[in-house]
Order: structure tokens, then sequence, then C-alpha cells
């Protein structure tokens, strides 16, 4: 079975304007000219979904990314923005089940699923996100908080579109607060996704979808998170803000 191809993506979250956005790419595509071999997606605020889409063009080495959408067609719904909207301006994947829209937002998982099978109905690729809170892990419930974030988010979701999908494990009590999972804490459990995938689809699925770790990823502590034999990328809050620093991260995927 060929090895699973990393996919480093930066979430700029509310972040960065449009000019802002310009400068990012100037220097970052300097930063990582010549690589190849990984699978870049860089997912900003949807004020600059359209000049992003206009810069990058038809690259191969960046995809544009979405931080959100809402499930529904296009209609009265105020404030919301479809997945028609999103591939209009080419957008190929979009970030489902962050913990912000989780904890802050009061998404549930039956709202993610139907989120997942919008996506995959309009050829948008979700970046499905799961994890645990501190209180969780310290309660010893966090495979089981993963296995029920999975069950929900991926109900009737057919084979052919979760080959499609990337699962990002951001264990809540790492994000964007300086304190990241161990690459052993982190390994484990991206192995135990790895097994719920199995028993929800197959292991021949399972070991084809690519799991990405987030949760305070810096250059400093990549290479040994994607070292790991299940992390299979990166989803990169705080330090994608800065084009040097999500370029070392791109480049930390190289690594063997």
């Amino acid at each position: 079975m060929p090895a699973r191809k990393k996919i480093i993506a930066a979430n700029w979250k509310m972040n960065m304007t449009v000019a802002d956005t310009e400068t990012f790419l100037a220097t970052f595509r300097r930063a990582v000219e010549g690589v190849s071999g990984v699978e870049i997606v860089i997912a900003p605020p949807f004020t600059s979904l359209p000049r992003l889409s206009e810069l990058l063009g038809s690259s191969q080495q960046i995809r544009l990314g979405a931080q959100n959408f809402y499930h529904e067609k296009p209609g009265a719904f105020t404030g919301e923005v479809s997945a028609l909207m999103l591939r209009e301006l080419f957008v190929r994947y979009v970030i489902i089940g962050h913990s912000e829209r989780r904890q802050i937002f009061g998404e549930t998982d039956a709202l993610i699923n139907k989120k997942v099978l919008a996506a995959c109905a309009t050829e948008l690729l979700p970046i499905l996100c799961v994890g645990e809170t501190l209180a969780e892990r310290e309660a010893g419930k966090e495979k089981d908080v993963l296995r029920t974030q999975l069950e929900g988010a991926l109900r009737s979701v057919p084979e052919e579109d979760v080959l499609d999908a990337v699962i990002a494990y951001e264990p809540v009590w790492a994000i964007g607060t300086g304190v990241n999972a161990t690459p052993e804490q982190a390994q484990d459990a991206h192995a135990h996704v790895r097994l719920v995938l199995a028993e929800l689809y197959t292991e021949a699925v399972a070991k084809k979808i690519r799991i990405q770790y987030g949760g305070s990823v810096k250059p400093e502590n990549a290479a040994s998170l994607m070292s790991q034999p299940d992390i299979d990328g990166a989803l990169v809050g705080g330090a994608s803000l800065e084009a040097r620093s999500f370029a070392q991260i791109v480049r930390a995927a190289l690594r063997p």
C-alpha cells in the first residue's frame, strides 16, 4: 500500500486581512519554492477567500480551504456561506467540527454530520476535527469521546467519500495554549482514531485515511510529531500566521 501523503493545513481563524493575505502568500511561496511531496492547504477567513483564490490560480502546490460553511442549499440563511459559494472560488477543503465551533457556537455531532454529508455531496473535502477536553482526558474518557465524535460525524458517510476526507485530532486542551500533546500521546490517539475508522469501515479503508495532529504545532515540535506512524500531517493555528514559521512546518513533513 502506498504511503499516505502528508497534509499540512493552515487555519487562520479570525485573523489576517486581505492585505495580510497578499503579503503572507508572497513570502510563503518563496519559502516553499521547490517543495513537493506534501499537500499544503491554507484556510483563511471568508473575506480573504476570493483574493487568495485569485492569487493561487491553478496552483497544484497550495490548495484553498475554508474554515466553515452551512450545510443547506442557498436560501434565507442570513450570515451563512454555502458549499456552492465555496466551490465557485475553487475551495478544495473545508474544516468541519473544530472545537471552537463545537464549544463557542454549540455545534453538535448531528450538525457536524450534516456538514460532512453536504461537503461530500458538493465535492468539498472535509477536514473533520475531533478531540477531547482536559477534563475528559483527566477522567480517562478521551477514547470514548473520540469514538462518539467519529461515529456521529461519519454516520451514513459512504466509503468512497470517507477515503477523501481528512481527520484532524485536536486535543482541546492543547489548542492555542502552547501545550501540545507529546508525540507518544498524539500517536496513541491517532492509532485509536484509525482503529475506530476500521470498525466503522474496514481496516484497508482506515489505513488509507489521513489523520492530522492539531494543537500548538510549531516548527520546534512538528518533525517529532509527524515522525509517528499514524500522524499524517498537521492542522496549524497560530504558527501558520507567520509565513516562514508555516514553511518550516511544511518542510518538517518531508523528513523521514
